[in-house]
């Protein structure tokens, strides 16, 4: 399933990508409603490249008929993103700790300045390979991503003055 979600940040790229890139952030995150709270696993640093890699969980309700396939409590990846501190960009992809077989994610990102602001703009694929219910995962999957990248929106805005 493809994807596209676009965020707006009130402070400019290079100070949400500071933020993005800086483990203390995701240090005090809350509990989002469909992925759970956040865990910082590592951060590498090469050059203008920054990866950061964090681990999710997935909380929300499986469409019917799929929780006799998936276990919803081992539905845990790292979120691995690399970003182009100086293009502007993040290039992310999913690590999933289970059902690798059965799971892939990517993305990419981009960060514009608008305004004073940034408008972040993600593009990305997911694929559930799983019979019969493989569609309605992907759709609940995306849909928890585009709330939890709201809700980031959100958080990031009042972190950063703008």
């Amino acid at each position: 399933m493809l994807f596209e979600v676009t965020q707006r940040f009130t402070a400019p790229p290079a100070a949400v990508l500071a933020l993005f890139t800086d483990e203390a952030y995701y240090a005090d995150l809350p509990e989002f409603s469909r992925v759970g709270r956040p865990a910082f696993v590592g951060k590498s640093v090469a050059g203008h490249r920054v990866t950061m890699k964090v681990r999710y969980r997935f909380t929300a309700d499986l469409p019917a008929g799929a929780d006799k396939i998936i276990d919803k409590q081992k539905l845990t990846w790292v979120e691995e993103t690399v970003y182009d501190l100086s293009a502007l960009t993040a290039a992310s992809r999913l690590l999933p700790d289970n059902y690798p077989d059965r799971l892939s994610a990517s993305a990419r990102r981009t960060f514009t300045e608008a305004g004073g602001g940034t408008v972040a703009v993600t593009n990305g694929e997911l694929k559930v390979r799983v019979r019969f219910v493989g569609g309605r995962v992907e759709a609940a999957i995306v849909d928890g991503l585009r709330e939890h990248l709201g809700d980031e929106a959100t958080l990031v805005n009042e972190r950063l003055p703008g």
